[in-house]
């Protein structure tokens, strides 16, 4: 349960209709296999004690008893364990008869939730032998022990919230699962049995999914299988571990077996206390039933992704491609009506970022009925500027019809150190900045002069690392990169050099990442960015945690630690992790006066809405946590 990370499972069991002996052996195997594995939270089918199918058997006090003494051998076969198990049963309370999930833990039963809604078409008609669940919480008596029984029932440990809904109560108009949220739940369980037609399967993932997203939880399902009766219908075992929207892990359909994973709770807390979405719910009569849990390190089966901003599937990436260059050229389109722009003024540098802007201001000039002439792409080579960079730039800009300038500053800058006392040979930070700042004064007095608008290059991780020239490529007068972080920007490229089969573009995706701001060597690119600040697939990484989710650094570097296992050691984790912290610290007074810019994704950096941090903050008591790693 360390960081956060609780390993459950859901199972699909053998069962035999109405054969209570058989199944409640089954169910304590799965629970032994189970806790082997070191799951602490397991589900398992709707009345899977029973089976599902037993129809008027259900009215039988033999069933009804057997069922109760199989709970209570299930409940001894938990004990000395802190799983907490869910099963299914019909319970009897009062003169009426229960569908429910009984929650055993450590040798006791926890707790009864009985099902709230019942279906009532030929298939299913639950109603038939079942009551809907009462509206208030009451006791059902056990084996001689009054165990809480309702619907408001939450089991509480110091590492998660779990409550329980069973099968239909996910798809009601208002679903137990909101309530149970908004008091405070952060997994829900669902015990179920969904038989199989057409079109299902995909209906059912759609709600898990949906489900785990609207109520940023972890949700555990799992639907009776093999060994139902098949007179008219088939259950195919559909087991399934969604969080916050996304399927962790997935069961094979007609098999019944068992799926592991691990719900990110401090992950789930996180983005509730960001987006205060269960603020002004009114939730009363929830009853808290304390569960013991030993902390131990859990164990990861499921995949980090080493570029988190990108999607893995290659059509969800393209997709989300296509999409943010949407989102940055209607904001750039936007803009230019606006003010009324004659020109759209960008610096070209032969790299990706510039390159990018030149991509959506062709994309916003179109959508405006617009020649791309009105694109004035400058090219302005100094010390550093290799002829692969600028021959890349003079050619993406031509290209595409763009109006062409290449302006020179290399004497411009020697002029002004020599204005400054500087020797013009000392490679310092004067030296570099010199040259960014001439540039950008370059590009405003040309938008200037032909009523145009400057548009920014730098991206969301420039702005992380503060990896811009205060003044000089920091400024513009509109980012239209602002909140696209280098990982997935390259994918960016990459899709409209597939797009449109311009060769250019794949040669900028091959050229080294650099400000070329120092002379090179041999012709070559001598200043690499990653050499200096280190690799942006790390630095990413750390960005989307940090800012996205608030995690520690403790917990960032195990996540990093586990997703870079094959590629970085330990000590080059930690010293990157460093650079990360020390930096975005020392560097918000940058990102305090950034330009406008839209935002493309959940983690941006603009100072008027979505990152909100004074100058001045201290970054010792994050570098303290580091250091004890």
């Amino acid at each position: 349960m360390k960081n956060g990370f609780i390993k459950v499972a859901a199972a699909s069991i053998d069962v035999r209709v109405a054969d209570v002996e058989f199944n409640r052996n089954s169910i304590a195997e799965c629970m032994m296999k189970a806790s082997r594995q070191g799951v602490k939270i397991l589900v398992l089918p709707e009345l899977c004690i029973t089976s599902y199918t037993c129809g008027d058997l259900f009215f039988q006090k033999t069933l009804q008893n057997a069922a109760t003494e199989a709970l209570l051998e299930i409940a001894m076969a938990s004990k000395g364990t802190d799983m907490l198990t869910f099963v299914g049963l019909p319970v009897k309370y009062g003169s009426l008869l229960y569908n429910c999930a009984a929650a055993v833990h450590n040798g006791d039963i926890v707790g009864i939730v009985p099902k709230s809604s019942l279906p009532n078409y030929s298939e299913f008609s639950e109603k038939r032998y079942f009551d809907c669940a009462p509206e208030d919480n009451a006791t059902v008596v056990i084996g001689g022990k009054e165990i809480p029984f309702g619907t408001k029932l939450l089991f509480k440990s110091d590492y998660y919230c779990v409550a329980a809904e069973i099968c239909e109560d996910v798809w009601m108009p208002i679903e137990p699962s909101v309530l149970h949220c908004a008091a405070g739940a952060d997994i829900v369980v669902n015990l179920s049995a969904s038989d199989e037609s057409v079109g299902k399967v995909d209906s059912r993932r759609r709600i898990v999914k949906s489900q785990s997203a609207r109520l940023d939880c972890g949700y555990i399902y799992a639907s009776a299988g093999d060994g139902e009766s098949t007179t008219d219908l088939v259950f195919g075992g559909h087991c399934m571990i969604a969080e916050a929207g996304k399927i962790l892990a997935e069961g094979k359909l007609f098999e019944n077996n068992m799926i592991i994973s691990e719900i990110d709770v401090q992950k789930l807390e996180a983005e509730r206390v960001r987006t205060q979405k269960f603020a002004g719910y009114i939730t009363s009569g929830y009853e808290i039933i304390p569960i013991e849990v030993k902390e131990k390190e859990t164990h990861l089966t499921r995949k980090i992704a080493k570029t988190p901003f990108v999607p893995e599937d290659l059509k969800k990436r393209e997709e989300t491609c296509e999409y943010i260059l949407s989102i940055q050229s209607a904001g750039l389109k936007k803009r230019l009506m606006h003010t009324n722009a004659k020109a759209v003024v960008i610096g070209v540098s032969g790299g990706l970022d510039s390159t990018l802007a030149i991509i959506v201001a062709q994309r916003a000039l179109c959508s405006l009925g617009r020649p791309m002439s009105d694109i004035l792409a400058v090219t302005m080579p100094c010390f550093g500027t290799t002829k692969r960079t600028k021959n890349n730039a003079l050619m993406l800009a031509q290209s595409i019809g763009a109006t062409v300038r290449e302006i020179d500053i290399t004497e411009a800058v020697k002029v002004h150190f020599d204005e400054i006392g500087h020797d013009g040979v000392t490679t310092d930070v004067t030296y570099e900045n010199n040259q960014a700042r001439e540039r950008t004064k370059i590009l405003m007095d040309l938008a200037n002069m032909t009523g145009g608008l400057v548009v920014g290059t730098g991206d969301l991780s420039e702005l992380a690392l503060g990896w811009a020239t205060y003044n000089g490529d920091h400024m513009s007068m509109y980012g239209v990169n602002a909140s696209i972080p280098k990982t997935l920007l390259r994918h960016i490229v990459k899709y409209e050099a597939d797009r449109t089969g311009n060769k250019v573009l794949y040669d900028i995706l091959d050229t080294p990442v650099s400000p070329e701001l120092l002379p090179p060597t041999d012709g070559e690119i001598s200043q690499k960015t990653e050499d200096i600040v280190g690799p942006y697939e790390l630095h990413d990484f750390f960005l989307y945690y940090v800012v996205g989710y608030g995690f520690s650094p403790k917990k960032v570097f195990d996540l990093a630690k586990y997703a870079f296992e094959d590629e970085y050691d330990d000590e080059t984790i930690v010293k990157w992790m460093k650079t990360f912290y020390r930096r975005f610290f020392s560097q918000q007074y940058k990102r305090s006066c950034v330009p406008d810019g839209p935002k493309v994704g959940r983690v941006a950096l603009s100072p008027r809405g979505d990152w909100r941090m004074p100058s001045d903050a201290v970054v010792n008591t994050w570098m303290k946590e580091i250091d004890s790693l």
